[in-house]
């Protein structure tokens, strides 16, 4: 796993939290299906938590996670409805 692998993992990650969650929902679900890859990604082991919020940033960009300013503080939500 690379930080490049981290905006599509996150948006698996949405989807499996059918389409939102908080921050600390979607990190231990993301630690809980990708432990063993990060233990073994080297440098990333250490700033997932941090890099996974620059991955969310960049799902907004694409226009597939909703801005910040249209969710409810501390939650992260697709754009599109998942169901």
């Amino acid at each position: 796993m690379v930080k490049g692998d981290l905006p599509e993992l996150l948006e698996a990650t949405l989807v499996e939290l059918n389409g939102s969650g908080t921050i600390l929902e979607i990190c231990k679900l993301f630690w809980r299906e990708h432990e063993e890859e990060l233990r073994s990604s080297g440098d990333l082991f250490y700033t997932w938590q941090y890099d996974i919020r620059w991955a969310a940033t960049t799902l907004r960009k694409e226009g597939i996670m909703k801005d910040a300013s249209l969710s409810e503080v501390g939650m992260w939500e697709l754009s599109s409805c998942v169901n």
